[in-house]
């Protein structure tokens, strides 16, 4: 679709909008000059949309009540977009919106014209996003399809939920606030009748739910974005880790960028990675599985961490 008639498409919706806008705040808001504007007027109407125009410093240009754009009238990127959120809910969600992501995307087939077709199937041929999950989650579907109707029901649930860090059962009745998917693991977020404070609850360790006949009311200020960013963080204490990988891993830690907050390339082609870790144990496996050609330069923890475990790889062959 050209940019002439992406722009005729955004007049008649700014106009849908506004009872009245002026040519000046017009033409601004599509980066044209008001000649260029007014001579897009000029095609509007030869196509029959109803807008009129008045003059004075009250006047602007208006379309006639009631006058609606026809729906589904979508550029090439717009349909792309539907399309391929469509297919990622499916893929996020599974079972709880693939019936309506497969109808929303039916519906589209069957009103979008044949060229516009053609563009998007091209697009969706170049862009692909799979693999979100870290696992298979259908075991667990009807557990995300039970808590996204009790939280827009509002209703408490009961959980039998597995504690990993304690390696043990319990019980638990929560009001559920919120579902996150965050690093290809599903997360629910809510109040934890148990503690008595917000908890964070990973639904693959959900043994048993039931939704219950309680309902909540979720606090007005409650931001889920927020809770998880600060939930997330790091506990103390935090080590800030230093490591320095001989240039024959150097292409494999470079690889890795992701991983690291600093890499740094050195003259003799090694690098040296800078990242923060809460804990020891992984950032030693990490050091452990480059063998000699990485160097830990600090902390003098993870330094010693590493001896110790080497040691004890080398007493287990002895």
């Amino acid at each position: 679709m050209s940019n002439v008639a992406i722009r005729l498409i955004s007049i008649i919706l700014t106009l849908q909008c506004k009872s009245s806008v002026k040519a000046a705040e017009l033409a601004e808001e599509l980066g044209v000059s008001e000649r260029t504007l007014h001579r897009y007027m000029g095609m509007l109407d030869e196509l029959g949309i109803p807008i009129y125009s008045e003059r004075g410093p009250y006047g602007g240009f208006s379309l006639v009540r009631g006058y609606k754009l026809p729906p589904l009238i979508f550029t090439v990127e717009e349909a792309t977009v539907l399309y391929l959120g469509a297919n990622l809910i499916k893929e996020v969600w599974g079972k709880s919106y693939r019936d309506a992501a497969c109808s929303v995307t039916a519906k589209l087939d069957n009103v979008l014209p044949d060229e516009l077709l053609q563009e998007v199937s091209r697009a969706q041929e170049a862009l692909v996003v799979t693999g979100l999950h870290r696992f298979d989650y259908s075991p667990w579907e009807h557990f995300l399809d039970d808590l996204r109707r009790c939280i827009e029901d509002r209703r408490r649930v009961h959980l039998v939920y597995y504690a990993f860090s304690r390696q043990e059962t319990a019980e638990r009745e929560v009001d559920p606030y919120a579902l996150v998917h965050q690093w290809g693991v599903w997360y629910l977020v809510g109040h934890c009748h148990l503690r008595g404070e917000m908890r964070t609850f990973r639904v693959d360790r959900i043994q048993a739910l039931i939704p219950l006949g309680i309902t909540f009311v979720r606090p007005a200020d409650f931001s889920v974005m927020e809770y998880m960013a600060q939930s997330f963080q790091p506990p103390e204490p935090v080590y800030e880790i230093e490591v320095r990988f001989d240039p024959p891993a150097a292409r494999f830690v470079k690889d890795e960028r992701a991983d690291w907050q600093h890499l740094a390339e050195n003259p003799d082609g090694s690098v040296t990675v800078t990242f923060i870790s809460s804990e020891l144990d992984w950032p030693a496996s990490f050091v452990l599985r480059y063998g000699r050609a990485a160097t830990v330069i600090r902390p003098p923890e993870l330094v010693e961490k590493v001896k110790a475990t080497a040691q004890a790889i080398l007493a287990r062959y002895e």
